[in-house]
């Protein structure tokens, strides 16, 4: 089926392979671990300070882990990527194995791990860029998501039949063999070359100058800027779901129930995944990206109405089946844009906004939960319990409630904006670059 081929690039077909057995691996293991941390302290707080710790790292890194993608070849930058959450995981089982893994080691080795996926994004897709015709930019990034939605599908279920056959540590042992196997594809093709944007600067100073410059080039083209700020918000918003999904499910099911729904979930992201490699995204891609956010924002809103595990899976595929549409919109509209020779620098400023309010959104989603919400709707205290119920949950789920909302509002508000509308004509595609074969 014509769709369903890689397009147009062998090498991007090898890449995507071996990037989707890695990601079943890392994420079985995160699922198991957030499993064993609720479980082992019984707070919401603990589990987004988890996350947290896995995300600082790359907001502080990002800027000059661009700079040196664009000095280096891509794939190097992939391998790094690669190896070095390959350590983390590594430092981790030993201390697993040990028996003396604790939750504040986490807090070590994810950050370790952190430093080198900031080089992941802003490589892959820098890369893709190069092996790929521009045309097809849509349908690679639907692709990219697809892998990462089978992850999501296939990993809850085995992590928990993994976990319930041998616990954790068979768990690390697959997640660290995944890794092998994506460096090896990686060292089995080359990537090409763009060319550099303006010659490398030497020293600390001249990497400093080169990471601001992709930052200049966002600000010089203010509907990029909006554009990017925009997910600021809206990711702000989606990263209470991240956090705080999993402390859900196990107030309401249990954790076997958690790991079907998560799978369940996540086959919407593989849905809409797959009808984005294949039809290969909206002719308007403004429409593209904040339709499917608005639709996100009801989905979360869904999640959080009633104590149902049936809503929860309701809100859950309308919100994951509706990310890849948006998710690849707006990269086809970075890659289209963007000169390769500066996209290393400049995707790494978007992988900084993306996550830059996800560390405040971890604390926020946590504490609000612990401290505020459940106890607020422990007992039925009238028009908000009338509404969303009472007991287990529902605090999160009047969260969910609330956060959907003020997604659905910030998203209107950025697609109504000047600088959104006229994104396209203000700022043209760039011409075609050669593709690998």
């Amino acid at each position: 089926m014509k769709g369903l081929e890689f397009p147009g690039s062998r090498t991007f077909g090898i890449v995507w392979a071996g990037q989707l057995v890695s990601t079943l691996g890392s994420t079985m293991t995160s699922f198991g671990l957030a499993i064993w941390v609720f479980e082992e302290t019984g707070s919401a707080t603990q589990l987004a300070l988890i996350v947290l710790f896995a995300r600082l790292p790359m907001l502080l890194v990002s800027p000059f882990a661009g700079a040196l993608i664009d000095r280096w070849d891509r794939r190097t930058a992939m391998l790094l990527a690669d190896a070095g959450a390959a350590v983390g995981t590594l430092v981790t089982m030993l201390l697993l194995f040990g028996g003396v893994l604790e939750t504040w080691h986490l807090y070590l080795t994810l950050s370790f791990s952190g430093v080198f996926q900031a080089f992941q994004f802003p490589a892959y897709s820098a890369a893709t860029t190069l092996m790929v015709p521009r045309e097809q930019y849509a349908r690679a990034s639907g692709l990219v998501q697809l892998a990462g939605s089978i992850g999501r599908v296939a990993a809850p279920l085995a992590a928990a039949a993994v976990v319930a056959w041998s616990g954790l540590s068979l768990l690390f042992v697959i997640d660290f063999t995944t890794f092998g196997v994506a460096v090896a594809t990686l060292l089995s093709v080359t990537f090409p070359s763009p060319p550099p944007a303006a010659a490398p600067r030497g020293g600390v100073r001249g990497l400093l100058g080169e990471a601001g410059e992709g930052l200049d080039f966002v600000l010089e083209r203010r509907a990029l800027l909006v554009l990017m700020l925009s997910f600021v918000v809206v990711n702000f918003a989606f990263a209470f779901q991240s956090v705080l999904l999993i402390p859900l499910l196990l107030r309401i099911s249990t954790e076997q129930t958690a790991g079907v729904v998560v799978s369940l979930g996540a086959l919407g992201i593989a849905a809409g995944s797959l009808t984005l490699s294949i039809w290969g995204g909206p002719a308007d891609r403004i429409r593209g990206v904040y339709l499917p956010i608005i639709a996100m924002g009801a989905g979360m809103v869904i999640m959080g109405l009633r104590p149902s595990v049936a809503w929860v899976i309701v809100g859950l595929l309308l919100m994951n089946g509706t990310h890849p549409i948006a998710g690849g919109s707006s990269q086809s509209i970075w890659q289209s844009k963007v000169p390769p020779g500066l996209q290393g620098r400049v995707f790494a400023i978007r992988q900084v906004s993306a996550i830059a309010s996800a560390p405040l959104a971890f604390l926020a989603a946590g504490t609000l939960a612990d401290r505020l919400f459940e106890p607020m709707m422990a007992s039925d205290r009238g028009l908000l319990t009338d509404v969303i119920g009472w007991g287990p949950g529902r605090g999160i789920g009047l969260l969910f409630v609330l956060i959907g909302m003020f997604a659905v509002v910030a998203a209107v508000a950025a697609w109504s904006h000047p600088q959104i509308r006229n994104l396209e004509a203000s700022i043209p595609d760039l011409e075609a670059s050669p593709t690998a074969a």
